[in-house]
């Protein structure tokens, strides 16, 4: 049984690292942090490490590394004493359709991108695809966020409007979330397979050359607010795309 105690350690210091995207980057490894997200990526075959609180109970079946409280704090990125971390390699996940894609365009925050990977992922769409420029979706709150989702639904960050383009010659119809006329009302509109939503900068929204060549522009109808957050507008366009008829 191997234990470590002290945070001067230098595999432990080596795998803090994660906590920084230029290291996930480098590696092709991140962090994920309690029992659910650690049983996500044993299902989806991602899970490498296990740090384990001593005098806890090993529920994976890799051989635990035991850790002192203070280690495992090094680790994590929350503040509450945490019990178990997972080292995780980046998930490939190519579907075999393409009938529903979102693509996000610079999304900054990482809970938001998290909690429409979720979303996503509950909603059955197929890809998601990601501005260079959105928050990276293996930040620990994005992780968190996401529940998992990241473990079961393929992502890639790439130039929006070029897969736009691709997408509309394999006769994808794209849809943009707009406040700007002309726009179709979201309870109006009856997708066809396949299909793709754009959701936009929390602030900013959709760039208007991404904008522009979308082939429709939607709103979601409110009584009172003009906009939503981005998260929960993505679900209800989602959810209401899916069970259009």
């Amino acid at each position: 049984m191997k234990y470590i105690e002290s945070t001067q350690n230098k595999q432990i210091k080596e795998r803090a690292k994660l906590l920084q995207k230029k290291e996930r980057d480098r590696s092709g490894l991140f962090l994920v942090e309690g029992h659910h997200m650690i049983e996500e990526a044993m299902s989806a075959n991602c899970l490498k490490e296990i740090y384990l609180l001593e005098g806890e109970d090993n529920f994976t079946d890799l051989e635990p590394i035991f850790c002192s409280q203070q280690v495992i704090n090094k680790l994590s990125s929350q503040n509450s004493n945490a019990k178990i971390i997972g080292v995780c390699t980046k998930p490939d996940i190519q579907p075999e359709k393409f009938d529903v894609v979102l693509l996000l365009d610079g999304i900054q925050d990482p809970g938001n991108v998290g909690t429409i990977l979720r979303s996503a992922y509950a909603f059955g769409v197929d890809y998601v695809y990601l501005s260079k420029d959105c928050a990276d979706i293996y930040n620990p709150k994005t992780l968190q966020s996401s529940q998992g989702a990241i473990f079961h639904i393929g992502t890639m960050n790439t130039d929006l409007y070029d897969t736009i383009r691709f997408l509309q010659i394999e006769n994808t119809t794209i849809y943009a979330t707009s406040l700007h006329e002309p726009y179709k009302n979201l309870q109006d509109v009856k997708p066809k397979l396949p299909y793709g939503l754009v959701l936009g900068n929390e602030g900013k929204g959709i760039r208007q050359d991404i904008l522009n060549i979308c082939d429709m522009s939607i709103k979601i109808e409110m009584d009172t607010f003009e906009s939503l957050n981005v998260a929960t507008a993505c679900s209800i366009c989602l959810y209401t795309l899916k069970h259009a008829s």
